[in-house]
C-alpha cells in the first residue's frame, strides 16, 4: 500500500435524515462528489445512516450490507478511504460499527467499546472487546465512536498510532465537553485527533451543534468552524511535524505501564 508522509482529510459536519439509510447515503453522495482527487480519507458522523437510534432490530444492516457496498463505492470513486459509524447485525446481535474502507475495498472495522447507557445504547447493542489500530497509507489510525471519547486509558497512545478519529453524535448541551476532550487526546496523546458531530435535531428531539475538529499534536484547531454550520473541510497533516514533536518534547517515553481488562 502506497505510504504517504502528508495525508489530506476530509471532515464531513451536516445533519442527518433520522432512520433514512438511503435518503442520507443519497445526501453523502452528492456531498462528497467534490472531494474526487482533492483527498485521502473522507470522515463522516456516527450512525451517519440513521442518527443516533435505539431501534436496531428494525434499522440495523447485515454486515455487508447496503452501505458498506455504497462505501466501498465511494471510496473507489474518490480514490480516498471513507470512514464512519452504522449500526450492524451479525450473528443475532447488534453492534455500533466503525467502519474504515479504502479504496481498492478493504475493510477495517471496530465495533464501539463504551455504550452510552444514560441514552439506553446498552440495552440494544453489544460493546466490543478489542481495541484496535487501523493501517492506511503508511498511517497508524486509533478509530473511536462517541462516548469513548470519555475513557483516556483506552485510548493512551502507546506510540502505536499518529491520529485518533472520534465520529459522533454528540448532543450540543454537552458541547464544551466534547471540545475540552477532543484536546486533551490530542494534548496528551501527542497525536491527531479528529472529531467529526453531527447538526440538527434527531428523532428523540436533541439538538446538535457539530463542533467537528481537527486538532493537532500541540492542541492547535487545524479545523474548527462556527456552531451550527454545515461544511465540508480538508486539511493536511505530516507525519514528519508529527514526529520531530514527539522527538523534541518526548513525553509518551515516561507514560506509565498498564493492561487493559476485556
Amino acid at each position: 500500500m502506497e505510504t504517504l508522509n502528508s495525508l489530506r482529510v476530509s471532515l464531513v459536519q451536516t445533519q442527518l435524515h433520522w432512520e433514512n439509510a438511503a435518503e442520507n447515503r443519497t445526501q453523502f453522495t452528492a456531498l462528497l462528489a467534490p472531494l474526487a482527487g482533492q483527498t485521502d480519507l473522507v470522515v463522516l458522523p456516527e450512525m451517519f445512516t440513521t442518527g443516533f437510534m435505539m431501534q436496531p432490530e428494525v434499522q440495523a444492516e447485515p454486515a455487508d450490507g447496503p452501505t458498506l457496498a455504497w462505501m466501498k463505492q465511494q471510496a473507489c470513486k474518490l480514490d480516498a478511504a471513507i470512514c464512519g459509524s452504522i449500526a450492524v447485525e451479525e450473528g443475532g446481535l447488534y453492534f455500533n460499527r466503525f467502519l474504515l474502507v479504502t479504496p481498492q475495498a478493504h475493510v477495517m472495522s471496530y465495533d464501539k467499546r463504551h455504550l452510552f447507557r444514560m441514552g439506553s445504547e446498552p440495552d440494544h447493542y453489544t460493546a466490543g472487546q478489542e481495541r484496535k489500530v487501523f493501517e492506511y497509507r503508511g498511517w497508524r489510525i486509533l478509530p473511536q465512536v462517541c462516548y469513548d471519547l470519555r475513557f483516556p486509558v483506552f485510548i493512551r497512545n502507546r506510540n502505536d498510532y499518529d491520529l485518533a478519529i472520534f465520529v459522533a453524535n454528540w448532543p450540543a448541551a454537552r458541547a464544551r465537553v466534547w471540545r475540552t476532550l477532543l484536546e486533551a487526546r490530542a494534548l496528551e496523546n501527542q497525536s491527531y485527533v479528529v472529531g467529526v458531530n453531527r447538526i440538527g435535531q434527531d428523532g428523540m428531539n436533541l439538538d446538535y451543534r457539530g463542533d467537528s475538529m481537527l486538532i493537532d499534536y500541540s492542541g492547535t484547531a487545524l479545523i474548527d468552524h462556527s456552531p451550527n454550520e454545515a461544511f465540508v473541510e480538508t486539511t493536511t497533516i505530516n507525519r514528519d511535524r508529527l514526529n520531530d514533536f514527539k522527538a523534541n518534547f518526548p513525553a509518551w517515553m515516561d507514560g506509565d505501564e498498564f493492561t487493559l481488562a476485556t
